[in-house]
């Protein structure tokens, strides 16, 4: 039985418009805190910047947190579906290669949520980041690896 007994309803009414922001969000599978080991999460950090050096998308802010990940993107070309199927397939390839396993890193689907126009930018990109602090991971953002906004 799949873990995301949901997960196609994460697609319906899915919509991609370029130039558009949206703040995405990926699981691993069962929620295994993968992430911990900060090195693997760098390795999905090089994905994000993969999408911006491809100019699918400009990653205005991410955090890579122990068993899933939050970013804000301005979507360019290209649409939802195919920059977060290359982006989990490239970390996951790389990932399992570390790893020397072939399991699946990944819970199916993702959310996404498109931001109005009028919502502060910064503001979101401050919660995004404070993440690691909120679930007490450290006592200070700056002494968590896995992150990274470009206002700051």
């Amino acid at each position: 039985m799949s873990n995301a007994p949901h997960a196609h309803r994460l697609r319906i009414g899915r919509y991609s418009e370029s130039g558009r922001i949206y703040l995405l969000t990926a699981v691993t599978q069962c929620r295994e805190p993968i992430f911990h080991d900060w090195r693997l999460g760098r390795l999905l950090a090089n994905e994000f910047r993969h999408a911006q050096q491809s100019d699918t998308a400009i990653s205005l802010a991410w955090v890579v947190m122990p068993d899933h990940f939050h970013w804000l993107i301005e979507l360019h070309s290209g649409d939802l579906p195919k920059l977060m199927q290359g982006s989990k397939s490239r970390s996951a390839r790389a990932i399992n290669r570390i790893r020397n396993s072939s399991q699946p890193v990944w819970q199916k689907g993702y959310f996404d949520r498109a931001l109005r126009r009028d919502e502060d930018l910064k503001a979101m990109a401050r919660y995004i980041i404070a993440n690691p602090l909120r679930a007490g991971l450290v006592r200070r953002i700056g002494d968590y690896p896995l992150w990274d906004a470009i206002w700051l």
